[in-house]
């Protein structure tokens, strides 16, 4: 059986049997809070119980090491539709300890790239095309200076309004302790509190 005919099965025994209507919640959330954390597996229950949080509570958009790469990518969308449309009124980005986006290089993720059938020509391509592969695909060598500059490009972001709080956070993907890397709580949210 594959994963999706899993998926599928367990979904129908979900609905037929009611077991929705324990989450159920409005769309926005009650904490008021849109939290940017990492897609890492260990994080998907940890996080929101390290936290206390229960479904409703916050918004949380995920991908790669908690990055916000470009100022207008999907993510600061995410983070400003949290912010305008859905009440949200302060933000968290949350890496974690043991993240694979620490030292990943470009040059390993696109050897991968090839060994599944992307051909050289391609990426050849995408490079005399303008795109920079090496900076896209590569990670960063520590995690608290990745939240600091992820926290750094939400803050000063053009669009999101100055009375929203911004911190910043690194949990423990073992323990789900949290050490605050950048307090946005303090009156000059340029305060960076050390671990």
């Amino acid at each position: 059986m594959t994963c999706r005919s899993e998926v599928l099965k367990l979904n129908e025994k979900f609905v037929t049997n009611n077991q929705f209507e324990a989450f159920q919640t409005s769309k926005f959330p009650n904490k008021k809070i849109v939290i940017l954390t990492c897609m890492d597996t260990r994080l998907l229950e940890l996080l929101p119980k390290a936290m206390g949080l229960k479904n409703g509570d916050a918004k949380i958009v995920k991908n790669a090491g908690a990055v916000i790469s470009h100022p207008f990518g999907s993510v600061m969308r995410s983070i400003l539709v949290a912010v305008y449309a859905l009440q949200a009124d302060e933000v968290c980005v949350i890496g974690h300890h043991e993240c694979g986006m620490t030292g990943m290089k470009a040059e390993a993720i696109l050897a991968s790239a090839e060994q599944r059938g992307i051909s050289a020509e391609q990426i050849r391509n995408l490079k005399y095309a303008g795109i920079d592969l090496e900076s896209w695909l590569t990670g960063f060598e520590c995690v608290e200076d990745s939240v600091e500059n992820s926290v750094d490009m939400i803050r000063n972001h053009p669009l999101l309004p100055k009375d929203v709080l911004v911190s910043g956070m690194v949990i423990h993907p073992s323990t789900g302790k949290l050490d605050v890397v950048v307090n946005g709580y303090s009156q000059d949210q340029a305060e960076t509190v050390s671990s």
